[in-house]
């Protein structure tokens, strides 16, 4: 089986875990101090602020933010469950705008159609490794006064016009064990607002700044040094890591250009692209569902999955929801029944990636 991702450690976190185990600080601690001031440089800004997890990441961001009753967050439909329970958790109501199906992400014009007297937050996702076309959602967030939270999950060294996804606003990382950098579960909140960051910091610490000096109602959101020693090694060879993605994706389009059916990623202008996922869409045209395809494909060995089969919304505990509401988004409805995702990650050999073109031109019946 080709997997649709694969998790290898080296040597060096190895090395830094032992060292971790021997020091007998296992908290939160210069691990984690230096995984921040390293995570801040790779995206482009001046504070990153390590927690538990994305989910958290996500929760801290809009608590920072001072949400009442009844503010609205403004997110994409087309997400993992994560994004929606966040929002939920902070207290905020959700709303939904629909997406592109060329970058999967929050349509600005749905977006700005969205925006309503209740609005106090946008959170655009960059999903799959591509932000959402940020040059269009900051001005919009600026001209009515909304805070800005990306959703950067997947999408750490990602960029739109040279500036770092999650720079734009408040990012919120998850560093799960299947991204592209990970320490097994975490998340990493980045800024350039020092204000925001102490206080992200102290509702990290249970709303501590010293010990028993309680600020605010606050958290248990703290990473762990162990954590922390698993990612560190990962940055020095991030950038490596993504080229060898970025050369798995250009084999890939090259092998299915002509798969009659097949709706291909890409990298938009002006953004760059990480692959967290190569997404595909199995359109009308396809001589097979999307449904069979993925059946074919795992009957091959090859790994695929299915990023998301529904809208966010559509399950029964959010229905019915009070602080759901959700608007037409025809778009998302269409990309859930169609969405594919293949193997890109950076430990496929080329051999591997002639098995995945040849298995989907297989499936797909071309």
């Amino acid at each position: 089986m080709i997997p649709i991702s694969v998790v290898r450690l080296d040597e060096e976190a190895e090395q830094l875990a032992v060292e971790v185990i021997r020091s007998g600080r296992l908290a939160q601690g210069p691990m984690v101090a230096r995984l921040e001031r390293e995570f801040a440089d790779l995206v482009g800004v001046e504070h990153a602020v390590a927690v538990n997890n994305g989910t958290t990441a996500l929760v801290a961001a809009l608590e920072v933010l001072d949400l009442q009753p009844g503010d609205e967050v403004v997110t994409s439909p087309f997400t993992f469950v994560a994004t929606l329970n966040a929002i939920l958790e902070a207290g905020a109501t959700a709303r939904f705008a629909d997406i592109r199906a060329d970058d999967f992400c929050v349509d600005p014009e749905a977006l700005a159609a969205a925006v309503g007297p209740r609005t106090r937050v946008l959170m655009p996702v960059h999903l799959y490794g591509q932000p959402a076309d940020m040059d269009a959602i900051v001005p919009l967030a600026r001209r009515h006064g909304l805070g800005l939270v990306e959703d950067s999950a997947q999408s750490l060294g990602a960029a739109v016009g040279g500036r770092g996804a999650g720079s734009f606003g408040l990012g919120a990382f998850s560093l799960y064990a299947t991204k592209n950098l990970t320490t097994g579960e975490g998340g990493m909140i980045t800024t350039d607002d020092a204000h925001l960051a102490d206080r992200l910091r102290v509702l990290r610490n249970q709303g501590m700044r010293q010990r028993y000096q309680y600020e605010v109602a606050g958290h248990n959101y703290r990473l762990t040094d162990l954590q922390a020693a698993l990612g560190i090694p990962q940055l020095a060879t991030y950038g490596d890591n993504v080229k060898r993605r970025r050369d798995n994706a250009a084999r890939l389009t090259a092998g299915l250009a002509d798969v009659p059916g097949l709706r291909l990623p890409a990298e938009l202008p002006g953004r760059s692209h990480v692959w967290h996922q190569y997404t595909v869409l199995v359109t009308e045209a396809a001589p097979a569902t999307r449904d069979e395809v993925v059946a074919r494909l795992t009957e091959q060995g090859v790994g695929c999955g299915v990023y998301y089969p529904k809208t966010v919304h559509d399950y029964d505990c959010y229905r019915e929801h009070p602080r759901v509401v959700v608007d037409p988004t025809p778009v998302a409805d269409d990309v859930v029944r169609r969405c594919v995702s293949l193997p890109v990650h950076h430990h496929l050999a080329d051999g591997d990636v002639d098995r995945v073109v040849e298995a989907v031109r297989k499936a797909v019946g071309a």
